[in-house]
């Protein structure tokens, strides 16, 4: 059985990435995967698989020579960063359902959808799925407004395997890991409080600092600006494999992340977190976990007021306990347990 699959893949974006392998893990055997890419090349070669242009007109003959079409995971339909994506989306979906393929939205954080056009293209999208799972209550909650029978489940993510990195544990310890990204409120009068609580809290705790970019073509500015401003031993860790990346983890004491699959890595691999939050789905994650943290307007303008209480953070804090993880890894397996039950033969 063929299944294209189909979400914002070969991008760069670490993140999207992890789902890809965790959907590639949970796929069931009989299943031959085709994967739409920004980079086919690339992703061919990470994950063995077949992958095609997610933009090219060869989609149709893709189309016409498989029989399902995965869609997801991760925030695809919704309208804050893009008005385009969610036309891309629901037009592959529409025309998918259209040439007879059974359709599954897999994994799906909804959202925002701030047109009314948009919402209608969303609802039209995940009406005749033939399964659908979502990762936070906010998505269900809109499907259950529209009628539409899904799945609820930790985000797939927390499933994925982790694998080592070379050199990792050569590396000075105690580490900590620092996952930023930009965006339009990180503005470099808070760009720069975070940055000297960074070098404030490195003199007072003489860790180890690694910072993650998680899309080095968004994020890796961000951490060269920081890693001269350090005091201490710092670096900056571009991992291509989605398991590694993970895997980092492993090997750190505490992360202070804004990316939403940054918290779920750490979280999983029992880290201290605190979350910077810039978007929903951040904030969501922070009180489904009582995570510590801040949305990027509560950034406070005293840096010694942040590293405080990071200090507090790394002596006091606690991970989320094992029989947390262990729950959340498993309930994410009901996204697993959802394509299973979809692609019987």
């Amino acid at each position: 059985m063929r299944a294209v699959l189909c979400g914002y893949y070969g991008k760069g974006n670490g993140g999207d990435e992890a789902l890809l392998a965790a959907l590639l893990q949970m796929l069931p055997a009989h299943i031959e995967p085709f994967v739409l890419s920004g980079n086919p090349a690339e992703t061919a070669r990470r994950y063995g698989v077949a992958a095609g242009d997610r933009m090219s007109s060869s989609i149709f003959q893709v189309l016409r020579r498989s029989d399902v079409f995965i869609w997801g995971g991760g925030s695809l339909m919704q309208d804050a960063t893009s008005a385009l994506s969610p036309v891309y989306y629901a037009g592959l979906m529409g025309l998918a359902r259209r040439m007879g393929l059974k359709t599954i939205a897999w994994a799906q954080g909804i959202g925002p959808l701030n047109r009314a056009s948009t919402r209608c293209l969303a609802e039209k999208a995940f009406t005749g799925c033939a399964a659908v799972s979502v990762r936070d209550r906010a998505s269900a909650k809109l499907l259950m407004d529209w009628k539409i029978p899904c799945t609820l489940a930790p985000d797939p993510v927390w499933a994925l395997e982790p694998k080592s990195v070379p050199g990792l544990w050569n590396l000075p310890a105690p580490r900590v890991a620092v996952v930023l990204r930009p965006h339009p409120e990180l503005t470099p009068s808070r760009f720069q409080v975070l940055t000297r609580a960074l070098a404030d809290f490195q003199k007072a705790t003489q860790t180890c600092l690694l910072l993650i970019p998680f899309q080095p073509e968004q994020d890796l500015a961000i951490a060269q600006a920081i890693q001269p401003q350090l005091p201490g031993p710092c670096h900056i860790l571009t991992l291509e494999d989605p398991q590694q990346l993970r895997g980092v983890f492993e090997g750190v004491e505490m992360a202070i992340a804004m990316r939403f699959h940054g918290l779920i890595m750490a979280a999983a691999a029992e880290c201290r977190c605190f979350a910077i939050s810039y978007d929903p789905k951040v904030s969501q994650l922070m009180q489904d976990l009582d995570l510590p943290g801040c949305t990027l307007d509560q950034i406070p303008s005293d840096p010694n007021q942040i590293c405080q209480t990071w200090l507090e953070l790394y002596a006091n804090g606690d991970p989320l306990s094992a029989d947390q993880i262990h729950s959340l890894r498993d309930r994410a397996l009901m996204h697993q347990d959802l394509l299973h039950q979809a692609l019987r033969v």
